[in-house]
């Protein structure tokens, strides 16, 4: 079906050149990257050299200073060959606005040229063992002593954690403060920090080719330069990034759904069963029907958050929905397609059955669909 307006020749032409350069760099290596549960730094230089890393950025930095629909494509495709590949997306559009917006000229100038090259890869630490969703609730303590913060803590789950150079850390500079989301700020922690030490890369279901890990800050001294905006601002700065962060896992999601359908509707087409097709079995055809529809509707949905989205709307609601409903429909879609494979399903070399594991977290991450719920009932007061 035709996309959005947000669309042009020149977004056309990068989606073919990303397209083929991922045919070309990942594809051929994405069993590898899973057993190694890491994608190498050679790729992130690779990406970088072509200009995929963080286009948003300004021509100041290094970058191409590139509208929104170009991140919605680079997420959409990189998604289209693996969903372990989401740390490419994490570093782009979720870690490193938050430098862009709330970091001064000389944190930019130190993190945006690397993050744009590949040189620098980054993370965000939020999640803590004991603490979920509930941001406010963080643990992490980070002290003022002189020029420098204390930091004390855990992370856990921490996308491109094992990789990063650099972490966005959510911590607690005034653990006392009242209500406690007060005391919260953003502080960049580096590689090499004197406390500061990574655990071992997580066993997950699935998205294995993407390295998490926890993080652990012992008496960790990071210099107070490395502070992101103002003290105590920090839960407000993560709300208000919050919105771009679950539009992109809708986003992801969608092309997710789009993908299995393709593929399960190439497969029942081939599969034989009683002397013909699958694809002719009334089931089959019903089972198709309703997923192209449901997927339409997503499709249809999530293209207009895009187009408010970059068009700066406050659309914190309208993401919440499709955080929270196309990360169940494509749930959903995994399960049923893998259905149609039959047996085939279940086998590793059938990419229906690294979707349906690699899905799986995409209603906990950013926020549980649990949680996009309360979000919505606040926003109708109730």
């Amino acid at each position: 079906m035709k996309r959005g307006n947000f669309f042009q020749e020149e977004h056309d032409i990068f989606r073919r050149a990303l397209r083929m350069f991922l045919e070309k760099e990942a594809k051929p290596n994405i069993e590898q990257w899973e057993m190694e549960k890491e994608v190498p730094r050679s790729f992130w230089k690779k990406v970088g050299e072509q200009g995929f890393l963080c286009p948003q950025v300004s021509e100041e930095y290094g970058g191409l200073e590139a509208d929104f629909a170009y991140s919605v494509i680079i997420n959409e495709e990189f998604d289209r060959v693996s969903v372990g590949l989401v740390g490419v997306g994490l570093h782009n559009d979720i870690v490193i606005p938050y430098i862009e917006t709330f970091g001064s000229d000389s944190q930019k100038e130190r993190w945006l040229p690397g993050a744009i090259s590949g040189d620098l890869i980054s993370a965000i630490a939020m999640t803590e063992p004991g603490t979920g969703s509930d941001l406010a609730a963080i643990q992490t303590t980070a002290i003022r002593d002189g020029d420098h913060y204390i930091v004390n803590g855990e992370k856990t789950f921490i996308t491109n954690g094992y990789s990063a150079d650099f972490v966005v850390l959510v911590c607690k500079t005034d653990p006392k403060a009242s209500p406690a989301h007060k005391g919260i700020s953003l502080l960049v922690v580096e590689v090499g920090t004197t406390g500061f030490t990574k655990g071992k890369k997580l066993k997950k279901v699935g998205m294995h080719a993407s390295d998490t890990c926890e993080l652990i800050f012992q008496d960790a001294r990071v210099p107070a330069e490395n502070l992101l905006g103002e003290e105590g601002k920090g839960f407000y700065y993560l709300m208000e990034k919050l919105q771009q962060e679950r539009l992109m896992v809708a986003i992801q999601a969608m092309a997710s759904s789009e993908l299995m359908l393709e593929q399960t509707i190439d497969y029942v087409k081939e599969r034989k069963a009683f002397g013909k097709p699958i694809s002719q079995f009334q089931h089959t055809q019903f089972k198709l029907a309703e997923m192209k529809t449901e997927i339409n509707i997503g499709r249809v949905y999530v293209d207009r958050l895009i187009e408010s989205h970059k068009n700066g709307e406050d659309i914190v609601t309208e993401v919440s929905m499709a955080k929270w409903w196309i990360t169940d429909l494509v749930k959903k879609v995994a399960a049923s397609c893998v259905q149609l494979h039959g047996g085939y399903g279940y086998m590793e070399e059938y990419e229906i059955a690294r979707r349906y594991r690699d899905v799986a977290v995409s209603s906990i991450y950013a926020g549980t669909n649990e949680i996009m719920k309360t979000i919505i009932a606040k926003k109708m007061n109730l």
